[in-house]
């Protein structure tokens, strides 16, 4: 299988936007101008629950921003519904895993947002995703009936996403995203948790509605700072059926024999900023991971000894994904070609985006103009894809 047909897409939670009139400034001020620098782009739109409310207000509200999209030459078939509230608040931390997927608040914004993606998506066949919350935060205080009352709520879910099929023709499908310190972080928790989905499903009589309907959306960035291995990952996710549904394309910072590199520990630290959670994990040589919820200064400059000691380190921090290096920081952009690859070779097509959502907190001398961030993260990410597409293709020939 070929990857994607589909347009590349970014994701727009890089847009502050709590209204539908600020999200179409984003739209206008940074995606079209980059969709006229690179030619064929869609749009990955994030619609925060006050803009998923006032699209549903009327059926004009909805049906006017579906018409400004298509003047303004922009297709939409993926949403990231993770963020909830506002993305662009001064701390957002912790905040973004809430609601979790335990409250009627989590299922009822998911629907709502399928039913703008409905409207909102090609009459061409394609098929949508909507990315979301892996349940929860492992730090919060759950109930041990938490993961189960996440499960009934998702069964519910992908009942709905049948209805809505039924009653516009649009499939849309849900992509669960595995991220550090959540309930699903780590693949073997993610297939242990779909294991026990299915068997409530079997129990409910819904089991085929939930294998059509729900699925991952793997984001590169996540699984990579949990040392894993991307394309054994795949592979893994493949043999238990679980459909990935939805691929973040993404990049995160490494740091190689950070005891000894005092010059990327005091880079590091120059991304140590008050928004965004950065779950940092550090690898020691017999194998065992180190693990921090947040980077902090004090770990940078003065790390414990089992960070001290750690053969390298992984910090989620969404950097260019054309970037190989910053500065005297690496960035896992080798685990992103491994995971292209291992997701050409599936016998379907994920939905592709790019995710780099962090252009506004990157630290001094990193920052550039959005739109020419943005343009040279598409056209790399462009350019590997065809690469990999024409390897392959060379491959079968001989």
């Amino acid at each position: 299988m070929t990857l994607s047909k589909l347009p590349l897409s970014y994701c727009t939670n890089v847009h502050p936007g709590l209204t539908v009139r600020e999200v179409e400034a984003g739209l206008r001020e940074n995606t079209v101008e980059v969709r006229g620098r690179v030619g064929e782009l869609a749009a990955g739109l994030w619609l925060a629950r006050p803009v998923a409310t006032e699209l549903l207000d009327t059926p004009a509200n909805l049906d006017r921003f579906s018409d400004w999209l298509n003047e303004a030459g922009l297709t939409c078939y993926t949403l990231n519904t993770f963020p909830f509230g506002n993305f662009h608040d001064a701390r957002v931390k912790e905040n973004v895993y809430l609601p979790d997927w335990s409250r009627d608040d989590r299922i009822n914004y998911t629907l709502d947002s399928a039913r703008i993606l409905a409207k909102l998506m090609p009459d061409d066949g394609t098929e949508g995703s909507l990315s979301t919350v892996p349940l929860g935060f492992k730090p919060f205080d759950y109930p041990e009936s938490f993961a189960d009352e996440c499960a009934g709520r998702l069964i519910s879910l992908a009942k709905l996403l049948k209805q809505v099929e039924e009653e516009t023709g649009r499939k849309i499908r849900l992509a669960i995203e595995p991220e550090p310190f959540c309930i699903l972080e780590t693949t073997a928790e993610t297939i242990q948790f779909f294991r026990r989905l299915r068997e409530l499903a079997a129990d409910a009589g819904s089991l085929d509605v939930v294998n059509e309907y729900l699925g991952v959306c793997y984001d590169v960035c996540h699984q990579a700072v949990e040392f894993e291995d991307v394309a054994d990952s795949i592979k893994q996710l493949v043999d238990e059926q679980i459909r990935i549904n939805k691929v973040h394309i993404t990049c995160a910072i490494r740091v190689e024999n950070p005891g000894d590199n005092e010059d990327a520990r005091q880079a590091l630290a120059r991304y140590v900023e008050p928004r965004y959670l950065h779950q940092t994990m550090a690898r020691a040589a017999n194998g065992t991971i180190h693990r921090q919820v947040d980077l902090t200064e004090d770990t940078a400059l003065s790390p414990p000894d089992s960070f001290a000691s750690a053969e390298e380190w992984r910090v989620h921090f969404h950097v260019p994904v054309n970037a190989e290096s910053l500065g005297p920081l690496q960035t896992t952009r080798g685990d992103l070609k491994k995971a292209l690859a291992a997701v050409r070779d599936l016998d379907y097509a994920p939905h592709l985006e790019v995710e780099t959502y962090t252009w506004e907190v990157l630290p001094d001398g990193q920052q550039t103009s959005l739109v020419d961030g943005l343009t040279a993260e598409v056209e790399a990410t462009r350019t590997l894809l065809d690469e990999l597409s024409e390897h392959r293709t060379s491959n079968i020939q001989h």
